[in-house]
């Protein structure tokens, strides 16, 4: 009767009830679902990879590729019209390779400096001849928050505010001076802005990004380039820095940040026509330096 009973103990323990049978189902499920997850990370990570490897080959194939046709684009001798080889400060380098490397780079060097450098020798054509008349003296003008400020709102988005006596300004100053726009900004930005504010042309030329030289980083003017006298320059410019060493032609007048109350243009047309101005030209710069600094004070 004991054996019995322990018997009969032994396969009640081996009998699962369905609960339990169900928990153990799920947690099977679970594991399964848990490596095939694993599984599906793993091949992912290992299919990027792969990509990225691939991507990388080509690349650097393609990069090769690229800088040896530069190499030999560039680094090749000239020859002139006859054929011949014309004779250069690499021509005596050797081996070939080094020959060609270091052509590469000094065509490289040379087009960057034109990067640099304003996109003409001179930015201003030549004064006309007697009979025709040309103003006596050159104004010139930085575009942005000097003549117009860019404003952004939500209904209108990017829009330039043309400055408070700009009409005036311009309209006085024609005929005593030649007015020039140079700034650092882009052409496509500058030249449709220009023709909106000013319908008449009061503004004789415009110099934009491609006329600067790029120097340490920042886009200066360069009048060494302008063609004019430089004795008879006005720069007009919230930044005194502005030019490649001129500052002495530089007059300097607050930054205009939008402002409908502002009067700086028709302070500045009465300086500019003022007779201390125009009868002692020779006195200018200190003029220039005066108004400067009385604008600083104010």
């Amino acid at each position: 009767m004991l054996i019995f009973t322990i018997l009969g103990v032994n396969e009640v323990n081996k009998i699962k009830s369905p609960l339990t049978s169900l928990i153990e189902k799920d947690m099977a499920q679970k594991v399964s679902q848990e490596d095939q997850e694993k599984n599906e990370k793993k091949k992912s990570k290992e299919k990027s990879w792969r990509n990225m490897k691939y991507t990388l080959i080509v690349f650097g194939v393609s990069f090769g590729v690229g800088g040896l046709y530069l190499i030999f684009e560039l680094g090749r001798p000239k020859f002139d019209s006859t054929g011949e080889e014309m004779i250069d400060q690499y021509s005596d380098v050797k081996p070939l390779l080094k020959q060609y490397i270091s052509r590469t780079l000094g065509e490289l060097n040379y087009y960057g400096e034109l990067l640099k450098e304003p996109s003409r020798e001179k930015l201003l054509p030549d004064l006309v001849n007697h009979p025709l008349y040309h103003p006596k003296y050159t104004l010139v003008l930085e575009f942005r928050d000097v003549i117009v400020h860019p404003e952004w709102t939500y209904k209108t988005g990017w829009r330039f505010k043309k400055r408070p006596g700009l009409d005036n300004f311009l309209e006085n100053l024609h005929g005593t001076y030649e007015v020039v726009i140079y700034t650092a900004e882009q052409g496509m930005t500058v030249f449709p802005i220009v023709e909106a504010i000013d319908p008449r042309n009061l503004i004789n030329y415009k110099l934009v990004r491609d006329a600067t030289l790029f120097l340490n980083g920042r886009h200066l003017k360069d009048l060494e380039k302008l063609n004019r006298d430089l004795t008879k320059v006005i720069v007009i410019d919230w930044n005194g820095d502005c030019t490649n060493g001129h500052r002495e032609n530089v007059l300097s007048i607050p930054r205009w940040s939008g402002s409908d109350d502002d009067a700086t243009l028709l302070h500045l047309t009465s300086f500019l026509l003022g007779k201390l101005v125009r009868n002692y030209l020779a006195e200018l710069f200190h003029l220039i330096a005066f108004y400067s600094d009385f604008q600083q004070s104010n």
